[in-house]
């Protein structure tokens, strides 16, 4: 009950402030008018009490059990809306005082409907004695608490029914968890990590049961990924087979014919070199010894990637900006990162696109990208392709490689405690930011006391 009657006298409260915010906001547009021109003739309106009353009345509406009232001569001359309640007629006690107020003021008085609120303003001008009133019967605003304290009461008591039957319900089948887990445990094997716990309740047993399928989950991606990375790369590595043996069973006496062989032979062999050389730097970016970190300039960096983006194919090469400073990471990895990209660049566009590169720092980030002007990644395949061996359907692209680039650059990004990030829309190119937090360089690394803040500048 204490806590019902709280609640009543705050919504109460809020009630009353929010009336009388409104009945000041009203006060001062209308003091606002009478001080500036009339709107109809573009003049001040001086003596005219009669339009500011006629221009504030039909120009605002006022809220719900509000009322606006120009009072002239002793007599209302003007409302919003136009029907009063019986209590506020020319005659009444409450209109005769209020016509005779000379300085403004605020106020309550009791009516047959409830309380009303008001605030008075007189206006005296040209031997005219005006007043304009706003005011606002809360009764209305009341009784909408009253329904809503009812409606909080009947919840209330509904709730608190229903958490005791819970409760007992809880407390009766207190075990019942604990023994559900372990047969759920001992039925669980390698073949089927698909099976969950059901989760009741919020005690230690359900915080396990949490924990238990949590761990489910990993062994269950773990297994997954192993199986498709050995379906994917076996794959991968049985067409080059393929095509190598089947040249090699054909290969004939001519010269020309077996030159042509050994070529491709060597292609196939080249690739499937590639490819076990991709697998195994994604083995080792989960290493310890991934990263070789060091102290590098960005500055020099982004024109050094700059340099070499451009020997890899006739497009027009752009810098964007550049970030000058410096960062502790590993500036080959982040050049093969970036080279990685540019190279994916030139594979989605055609001679005389643009493709651009940059660097920035904000938010204490540092911010490479590269930016093409191809044919963009469409939105169902921008989480894709950053999977191990995921290729993208552009028709024109060029690429034999096995579809682990993307999942390089990511490696590169997370071992620096980064991310990707790819803006791309069809048509509309595609840009690839690798995003890498600063880090505190050791006092021992620092030139002096060269100022280390990191700013972008237009190239």
């Amino acid at each position: 009950m204490v806590g019902t009657f709280v609640i009543d006298q705050i919504l109460f409260f809020k009630i009353q402030e929010r009336i009388n915010k409104s009945l000041v906001q009203e006060m001062q547009e209308f003091r606002m008018l009478a001080d500036g021109v009339n709107p109809e003739t573009s003049k001040p309106f001086e003596d005219d009490i009669d339009s500011i009353f006629k221009v504030f009345l039909t120009s605002n509406i006022p809220d719900d059990d509000e009322f606006l009232v120009a009072i002239l001569n002793g007599q209302i001359y003007r409302s919003s809306p136009i029907a009063l309640p019986s209590w506020f007629k020319s005659d009444s006690y409450i209109v005769k005082a209020l016509s005779q107020i000379k300085m403004a003021e605020e106020g309550e008085f009791s009516t047959p409907d409830g309380e009303v609120i008001y605030l008075a303003q007189p206006l005296i001008r040209g031997g005219k004695h005006g007043v304009f009133v706003v005011l606002h019967a809360t009764s209305g605003e009341r009784d909408e608490v009253s329904e809503a304290v009812v409606v909080i009461i009947k919840v209330s008591v509904i709730v608190t029914i229903a958490f005791s039957f819970f409760a007992w319900v809880v407390a009766g089948r207190v075990l019942k968890p604990l023994k559900l887990l372990t047969e759920t445990t001992r039925s669980i094997g390698e073949t089927d990590l698909t099976q969950r716990l059901p989760i009741k309740g919020a005690d230690e047993i359900s915080q396990l049961t949490i924990t238990f399928n949590e761990m489910l989950e990993r062994l269950e991606t773990a297994f997954t990924s192993q199986r498709d990375f050995i379906n994917d790369a076996s794959h991968e590595l049985r067409t080059p087979i393929t095509i190598i043996r089947g040249h090699l069973e054909l290969l004939g006496e001519d010269p020309q014919e077996r030159q042509e062989t050994i070529e491709l032979v060597l292609d196939e062999l080249d690739r499937m070199n590639r490819f076990v050389e991709d697998l195994l730097l994604l083995a080792k970016s989960e290493q310890p010894d991934f990263l070789n970190l060091e102290v590098v300039e960005i500055n020099s960096l982004t024109l050094e990637l700059y340099a070499k983006a451009k020997a890899l194919a006739p497009r027009q090469w752009r810098l964007d900006a550049i970030a000058s400073g410096r960062i502790r990471a590993d500036r080959q990895r982040l050049t093969q990162a970036i080279m990685n990209l540019a190279e994916n660049a030139t594979h989605y566009t055609k001679e005389g696109d643009a493709i651009s590169l940059g660097s920035d720092v904000r938010n204490n980030q540092v911010r490479l990208w590269v930016r093409d002007t191809g044919e963009g990644i469409p939105l169902s395949e921008q989480q894709r392709i950053f999977q191990r061996f995921a290729r993208g359907l552009i028709n024109h692209r060029r690429s034999n490689g096995a579809g682990l680039g993307l999942s390089i650059v990511q490696a590169i990004a997370e071992a620096h405690s980064g991310r990707i990030e790819l803006f791309s829309r069809p048509h509309g190119g595609s840009t690839f930011t690798i995003v890498i937090p600063l880090k505190p360089i050791p006092k021992s690394t620092k030139r002096g006391n060269k100022n280390l803040l990191l700013h972008r500048t237009e190239s």
